[in-house]
């Protein structure tokens, strides 16, 4: 797999004071670790950030990052962003050898969902699972798993076991599990209309209509 090639500035100073001035002229803080090497500060142009995080595949996507003509190959392993203008803020980069066998979790796809038999007939996809965890060299990480799901039927389970994976890619989990079934419709129950508190108890007469205006004149006129 190619990795994506970007160009970094060296950060001298850490600190909330260097992130902000960072900040401050459109570059985002960044720090590339791992590797039992010391870790690098770097920065990155916003809008090359926020191109990457767009872009599908962001956390399965290798790059090689270059500063001061040093190459460093990686993965992006987190972007922690500005809580209201959602803005990347800071971003951390795991460095790993390009033979590394490494642990990922790789998103599933679900796809054809639109001519399931059982979607047709009213059927909800319920998705247990949104990743799995795997073990691949560095040099074969997937961007993704597709769940076909053109021939699935009403009450089936879907299940890890059939992922189609490429060869030297294997799932960490030693037992099948369901990542997704369909489900029957949930029926609206008809509420009972509940009964009228107002009606006379058993044995009583409720009173013609009339009477209470009428026993009231006969007041008046006996005053």
């Amino acid at each position: 797999m190619k990795a994506t090639q970007l160009n970094a500035t060296k950060r001298e100073k850490a600190g909330k004071g260097a992130s902000r001035a960072c900040r401050r002229v459109g570059e985002v803080p960044a720090v590339i670790y791992g590797d039992k090497q010391a870790p690098v500060l770097i920065s990155l142009p916003e809008k090359v950030v926020v191109a990457q995080m767009n872009t599908k595949g962001l956390w399965t996507r290798q790059f090689e990052i270059t500063v001061d003509g040093n190459s460093y190959h990686c993965l992006c392993q987190d972007i922690q962003k500005h809580p209201v203008s959602d803005k990347p803020i800071h971003a951390d980069f795991l460095r790993i050898a390009k033979n590394a066998i490494l642990t990922l979790d790789i998103p599933l796809e679900f796809i054809n969902e639109e001519i399931s038999p059982a979607v047709k007939f009213g059927g909800v996809l319920n998705i247990v699972h949104r990743t799995v965890e795997v073990k691949c060299s560095a040099l074969n990480i997937p961007d993704s798993f597709q769940v076909d799901l053109s021939k699935v039927e009403m009450g089936d389970s879907v299940l890890a076991s059939s992922l189609v994976l490429p060869e030297g890619v294997k799932l960490t989990a030693e037992e099948d599990f369901t990542i997704a079934t369909i489900v029957a419709p949930t029926e609206e129950v008809e509420e009972t209309p509940a009964a009228d508190t107002t009606a006379p108890a058993e044995g009583t007469t409720a009173p013609a209509a009339g009477t209470e205006a009428t026993s009231t004149q006969e007041k008046k006129e006996e005053k």
